[in-house]
């Protein structure tokens, strides 16, 4: 509970100097790691302030927290994670006012939810830019259907890192063995720190062109434009009905 009002004086401090919720948010993370508070909170604790609110002590609480699970209470355990999907079980008992096992019980139970770890992927995209990706991918259909020969003047392409050698991969390193034989066993590799960046472009037919990126050189508008007019050349004599 200490860390918890240290934390509330620091919301105080800085809304006090006049700081944005988004500028506190990060200086209280920065500063606590783990132990911060939740977005939501932070920013309760904010507005609190701004409104003219001087103590940091939690409203006072008459007997002991609640352990009910009427509809009420679950509403609002509800609209905390509505609000910040990332809120703890301890932070849910404490604004509800109910006991953690009931936070908890209300959360999987009642809620039927669970705390999973975000999946990582290439890109975050927005809900503007699957919309454009959808529409994109229906006229590449249409142009199809209305013209076989479409996707054959289509050239597309790619970069990789490239690395002096890779090691082999478990199926790659596996073999057949009697019940009786030993297990085979190789030495622990990572991948070679030699690595050069090549790009690569092609079409239904193959490769285009391709080429690697110098030791050092950083991937600039510049750079790139001078990549694409080599592109143009080498279509030009390997596809040049294109």
């Amino acid at each position: 509970m200490t860390e918890r009002l240290e934390q509330r004086y620091c919301i105080k401090f800085c809304q006090k100097l006049g700081d944005s919720q988004v500028e506190t948010i990060r200086k209280i993370q920065t500063a606590f790691g783990d132990d911060a508070m939740g977005i939501t909170q932070i920013k309760e604790w904010y507005n609190r302030f701004k409104d003219g609110r001087t103590t940091v002590e939690s409203e006072p609480r008459s007997g002991r927290p609640s352990t009910c699970r009427n509809g009420q209470v679950i509403a609002k355990v509800n609209t905390m994670v509505m609000r910040d999907r990332r809120v703890t079980i301890r932070e849910i008992a404490e604004e509800v006012g109910i006991s953690t096992f009931s936070a908890h019980s209300i959360m999987t139970e009642d809620l039927a939810m669970k705390r999973v770890a975000a999946n990582f992927v290439p890109k975050l995209i927005t809900a503007e830019q699957k919309e454009l990706h959808a529409e994109v991918s229906q006229d590449m259909l249409d142009s199809t259907n209305s013209d076989p020969d479409f996707m054959n003047t289509i050239i597309t392409g790619d970069e990789s890192w490239v690395y002096g050698y890779t090691p082999e991969t478990k199926s790659q390193s596996s073999q057949w063995k009697h019940s009786m034989s030993p297990r085979p066993k190789k030495a622990r590799q990572v991948r070679s720190n030699v690595k050069a960046m090549l790009t690569v472009f092609f079409d239904s037919r193959g490769v285009v062109h391709h080429e690697y990126a110098p030791q050092g050189q950083t991937i600039t508008k510049e750079y790139y434009r001078d990549v694409l007019c080599r592109l143009h050349n080498a279509v030009r004599r390997k596809r040049p009905e294109l």
